[in-house]
């Protein structure tokens, strides 16, 4: 019987926000940014959540989002790493007999049961997926003076989200692979199965409201998105 993990990154700085705390902790209608996900999770058919956030706010997650929300699915926090993929490689050695594992943002709150549901079974299905959306603006490539140089067609290009699922054994060998080649400019996990496994990732139909939290400007357009 297949079982699925889901990890959920809580344990980026924020830099960009501006704020004093961490964006994720951030409030949105009196709840933690966090919440939000990881309600989605845990009123989904995933069996575990692994949470991996800051060394200073694993208490913090423990006493003011498991405990105050009921929150069940939640086995363990993690601390996460100086990078998101030690952050992931963190969460990936937490879980516990999966079969596959699912990796989500925390700093996207708008993900639903509904997304998380149908991505399940694709995960199953193809073992290498990540939500996306196709973009809707041109897209210029630029030179180091910021001159463009190319026009790549649209047609062909995604905005990648997440979550992104894997076949839990698969991507534990990608990152041990990753980590003794000791290449290290890696974006997402899809970019380290694409590298070190070869293995194509299929990208599924996500939603535009399913948007990252990063600059200020976010959490006014999330608050019309999320679920309450």
């Amino acid at each position: 019987m297949e079982k699925v993990t889901a990890i959920i990154l809580a344990a980026g700085k924020g830099t960009r926000m501006g704020a004093e705390i961490p964006k994720q902790f951030m409030e949105l209608d009196g709840k933690p940014l966090l919440y939000y996900s990881l309600k989605a999770f845990e009123d989904s058919e995933v069996s575990d959540i692994i949470l991996v956030t800051n060394d200073e706010y694993m208490e913090y997650c423990q006493e003011n989002i498991i405990n105050k929300y009921c929150f069940e699915k939640i086995k363990k926090i993690i601390k996460g790493g100086t990078e998101r993929y030690w952050s992931v490689w963190n969460g990936l050695r937490a879980c516990n007999q999966t079969t596959h594992v699912l990796i989500h943002d925390a700093a996207r709150p708008c993900i639903t049961k509904e997304m998380i549901h149908e991505f399940v079974h694709m995960v199953s299905k193809y073992g290498c997926c990540t939500l996306g959306v196709p973009v809707k603006d041109t897209i210029k490539i630029v030179d180091g003076q910021r001159y463009s140089v190319d026009t790549p067609p649209r047609d062909s290009l995604w905005q990648v989200q997440t979550p992104q699922g894997f076949v839990y054994s698969d991507l534990v060998c990608a990152y041990e692979m990753m980590i003794k080649s000791e290449q290290r400019d890696i974006t997402d996990d899809t970019m380290i199965m694409e590298r070190f496994l070869h293995k194509k990732t299929k990208m599924i139909m996500g939603d535009y409201c399913n948007i990252k939290v990063t600059t200020p400007e976010d959490i006014r357009v999330v608050k019309n998105f999320v679920k309450i």
